[in-house]
């Protein structure tokens, strides 16, 4: 699946936070204004709220369209940057300043569905919900109900740059890890396509780690595109059927060494100092032509636009269990404090349709939950020479879910230290991991 080198016109920004990179937690109530929808000739104002810019463009569109079919209410789209959106969500929800419709990810809905903050979809809009990706309407699940209309979802795929691979002769279709070393076909890969300044690859015992002029890989602490794929497609799982942290277990010690051992060890991806500080610096190295191998979501395919070389698409890497990804989503949740229930029903009704996500599909911002308008998005990569269909089947194939749970945050956020210890290789696997699964989990019981 080569992809001709061009500039993708049209290409909106990548939507960086969906990809779920999942963080923080908290939500509420109405910042609303007009009246409550009862019909009395007077407009309605529903208000919603996300965090992202590109998304935020195509939902305008999506609106306006609603608008012209429902005159009576019209939708203030407001954004709320991810690095303060997770912070303003619990204070704008205690305080009743919450919109009436907002984003959330699989980390963020439970708590408040627990305490009563969002609008029951099931309750409101049926329990046929046939319309959308299936393994995103689980994720929003809980009690029997489902808490957010699914708007997107995201898998992963291996980017790749030709030049460089066929340079190397590898096929990027075939690569298998493996901790055992058995059949590992893709360490031995990574070797060769990370090379020095002086053009020696890792390979070779003259390569020089500290003066790398080109990575093969992406190894890093990221949940979504690398670690919780390693964990289970070598048969780990990242929570067990109670929602706790269940990593530290033979499997994810041997997975997460692996990882890690790719940075510190083998030096075929950037030291985790570097990728701590900036988060997106492997696919900028990516995008720059000096990392051959990408591991990622559909949310990097717009940045792809200022790569200056030929570079296609590939299955995830493949483990002992074969490959299994994350699937994430995000959803549309109702707010229950609305002063316009009615309203925001409706809109919530049509973020769930086919024709109002498709501007979300037709813009190339993401992967629309609704499955009659996911051609949208396929058809608008493939004009610009990119086959999307390894996300398709990363989607469909064997997956594993993300993270959920009504304190799963505050567990994640508890665990986070002794993560980055472990990626920097200052604290070894098995400590690390048994240290982050007990703060974990001591935080989600509090």
């Amino acid at each position: 699946m080569d992809i001709r080198r061009r500039r993708l016109l049209g290409a909106v920004g990548a939507l960086g936070a969906t990809a779920l990179v999942l963080a923080a937690c908290s939500p509420g109530s109405s910042d609303d204004s007009g009246d409550d929808g009862s019909g009395d000739g007077e407009s309605t104002t529903v208000t919603f709220r996300l965090w992202d810019e590109a998304a935020a463009a195509a939902y305008e569109e999506s609106f306006a369209a609603f608008t012209e079919a429902n005159p009576e209410i019209t939708v203030d789209v407001e954004v709320v940057p991810w690095a303060n959106y997770w912070e303003r969500l619990p204070q704008d929800i205690g305080s009743g300043t919450m919109a009436d419709i907002f984003w959330a990810n699989t980390s963020n809905f439970a708590l408040y569905a627990d305490n009563g903050n969002l609008i029951d979809i099931t309750e409101t809009l049926g329990d046929d919900h046939d319309e959308w990706t299936q393994s995103i309407v689980d994720l929003y699940t809980r009690d029997g109900s489902l808490w957010g209309v699914p708007q997107l979802s995201d898998s992963i795929a291996l980017f790749y740059n030709k030049d460089l691979v066929d340079a190397a002769g590898i096929d990027p279709t075939t690569l298998r890890w493996d901790p055992s070393g058995t059949n590992d076909t893709f360490l031995p890969a990574a070797q060769q396509l990370t090379v020095d300044a002086a053009g020696v690859t890792a390979a070779d015992p003259a390569f020089n780690p500290d003066d790398v002029a080109q990575f093969g890989f992406n190894a890093q602490n990221d949940l979504q595109a690398i670690y919780i794929d390693f964990l289970a497609s070598n048969g780990g799982v990242f929570q067990d059927e109670d929602n706790q942290f269940a990593f530290n277990s033979p499997e994810g010690v041997a997975a997460f060494q692996y990882v890690v051992d790719l940075i510190n060890t083998h030096h075929v991806s950037p030291s985790a100092a570097d990728t701590s500080q900036n988060g997106d610096l492997a696919r900028d190295l990516f995008v720059q032509g000096k990392m051959a191998l990408f591991q990622s979501g559909q949310y990097s395919l717009p940045a792809m636009a200022d790569a200056e070389f030929e570079w296609g698409l590939a299955p995830m890497l493949e483990g002992p269990e074969g490959r299994v990804g994350v699937v994430h989503g995000v959803a549309a949740l109702g707010n229950a404090a609305t002063e316009n229930l009615e309203a925001t029903t409706t809109v919530l009704a049509w973020l769930g349709s086919a024709e109002g996500q498709l501007p979300l599909g037709a813009n190339g911002a993401s992967f629309p939950a609704a499955t009659d308008a996911q051609s949208s998005f396929t058809d608008y990569w493939t004009e610009q020479g990119v086959d999307t269909q390894v996300f398709l089947d990363a989607a469909q194939g064997d997956t594993t879910a993300a993270p959920i749970g009504p304190r799963v945050q505050a567990g994640m956020t508890a665990y986070g230290p002794y993560f980055e210890e472990m990626f920097a290789g200052r604290l070894d696997v098995p400590t690390a991991l048994q240290q982050a699964q007990d703060a974990g989990n001591e935080a989600q019981a509090e």
